[in-house]
């Protein structure tokens, strides 16, 4: 076989993680990715895909694929043997199989998949080898080590026993009414030996105990020496000169004490013997002239017990979704019985979940290009005039269950034309003079307030302001699925329980 690449991607086709065993460009590399997620046939299920000039093989895992790029005359079987041998090297590096968490590792990846393949050809090697040639386990730099950890010791020892020595050299000076001797100074007179000798003892003997150091006298007489607060006042300056050109500083010591406050002040989630948090990610892509390209959502309900007593338990679950969304629980969560009366419970009703650790027991998907299932909409209508651009955006809440907190719509501006002209706003805006951005913040968007607009003029061509990005949260879910009781396995009597509840936006673009 003839392995050409070997990658981590999106869904969308976005290259997380890539390693090129032949000579090929970033460009065609990044192509061929973009164009994977075309290729595949959604009505089928299939671990290939072919094109003129390569084939892809692939396997899902979770929100991304791993990818093997090879020519189109490599043996299929060694393909996927290989493949299989890729999946399993990413959990050994990455605790979760998500976006971040790859590029985080991506380093460690790369130099795994080095093992596994050389020249586009197929190494001999299993799981265990990689990870042993990975670790680059060096016996002569541990012996390295153990010495100069000894050298070490042995310093330490030597350094103790010289303070021991000092020490009882001035208390038997002391006891003769003898001055102790003193040590060293550049022939300084002002401080006595045996001041010097204690002040070693207790810096050598206890290092843990932190010191202080007593500040010097300050002599009353004129010094040209630095100080300390003449910096200061040139920055303050220099800051001071910003603010009135118009530019928001904030100092990092009272963003430190904002993020502080923030904590202190955040509202304590009350939570029961058994806590349950519902959590949504949503990812959506729409076209500047209408029309949803994708969305896909995420959400799963996260199980955590703290007693004991309350390890037995069912979860009785309301689903009123009706936009067809796709259910998968845990595999140990009996699924009879979730099909038939909507429960939540193991499949073996004697054994209890697990306790003080968050367990996954049911999750959902939903994939649409549906427009009336956009939660948001967004309609960006820059239009050229005599002196540039006049921008009317507008947003609108089609989903009237749902509450919308600290929305924030991005909006691109041109490089090194200035401030934007605000006409009318519905909320606030921020105007980021250095990333060229406009944010249009909303506190809240619920259904007594569903639609807003803004508007504002500035220089630029209309493919200035796009893409367009939102951001918001929610503490209501978009699928109508709750936990509405829960009881015990033996004798159904009611458990008090909380839950909370999260939907956020993963990407949300209007390209």
């Amino acid at each position: 076989m003839v392995l050409l690449a070997a990658a981590v991607c999106t869904k969308a086709g976005k290259a997380i993680v890539s390693r090129q065993f032949v000579e090929m460009t970033r460009t065609r590399i990044e192509g061929l990715l973009a164009a994977f997620p075309k290729l595949m046939n959604t009505g089928k299920q299939h671990t290939f895909v072919e094109t003129e000039s390569v084939r892809y093989v692939y396997q899902p895992m979770e929100k991304l694929y791993m990818v093997l790029i090879t020519t189109k005359n490599s043996n299929i079987l060694e393909d996927l043997e290989t493949l299989r041998l890729f999946s399993r090297v990413i959990p050994e590096y990455c605790r979760a199989l998500e976006e971040n968490e790859i590029s985080e590792h991506c380093f460690d990846l790369i130099f795994a998949f080095d093992e596994i393949v050389a020249l586009g050809y197929r190494e001999n090697v299993n799981l265990a080898q990689i990870r042993t040639f990975t670790e680059m386990d060096s016996h002569e730099e541990k012996v390295f080590r153990a010495v100069r950890e000894t050298q070490e010791r042995e310093a330490k020892a030597e350094m103790r026993r010289k303070a021991k020595e000092l020490q009882q050299a001035r208390r038997d000076a002391e006891r003769q009414g003898k001055k102790a001797p003193g040590f060293g100074g550049f022939g300084s007179s002002t401080v006595s030996g045996g001041s010097t000798a204690a002040m070693i003892t207790e810096t050598i003997i206890e290092t843990d105990k932190p010191k202080v150091a007593p500040a010097p006298a300050r002599p009353s007489g004129p010094s040209k020496a630095l100080k300390l607060g003449a910096k200061g006042k040139e920055v303050d300056n220099f800051v001071d000169k910003l603010k009135s050109e118009g530019e928001t500083i904030m100092s990092s010591s009272m963003g430190k004490r904002t993020s502080e406050a923030t904590k202190v002040h955040a509202p304590p989630i009350n939570m029961e013997g058994v806590h349950m948090k519902i959590e949504e990610k949503i990812t959506l892509t729409c076209g500047r002239d209408g029309g949803l390209q994708n969305m896909e959502l995420h959400g799963m309900i996260m199980l955590r017990i703290s007693d004991d007593k309350f390890g037995r338990i069912r979860l009785h679950v309301e689903n009123e979704d009706k936009k067809g969304v796709q259910l998968q629980t845990h595999p140990n969560v009996d699924k009879k019985l979730f099909t038939a009366e909507s429960l939540i419970g193991l499949k073996n009703p004697e054994k209890s979940f697990p306790v003080n650790s968050d367990v996954g027991v049911l999750k959902w998907r939903l994939q649409t290009t549906e427009e009336s299932f956009i939660p948001l909409t967004i309609n960006c209508w820059p239009s050229e005039s005599g002196n540039g651009c006049d921008v009317n955006i507008e947003y609108e809440l089609q989903e009237d269950n749902l509450e919308l907190n600290d929305v924030v719509i991005t909006i691109p501006l041109p490089s090194g034309v200035g401030a934007p002209v605000i006409g009318e706003i519905d909320g606030e805006y921020r105007h980021d003079s250095r990333r060229n951005t406009l944010e249009w913040c909303l506190p809240v968007i619920d259904a007594k307030n569903k639609s807003g607009s803004l508007e504002f003029s500035i220089a630029g061509q209309p493919n200035d302001f796009f893409p367009v990005q939102v951001s918001f949260i929610s503490k209501k879910n978009y699928c109508n699925i709750q936990v509405t009781k829960v009881t015990q396995v033996d004798g159904n009597s009611p458990v008090r329980f909380s839950t909370e509840t999260t939907f956020l936006v993963d990407k949300y673009e209007i390209l």
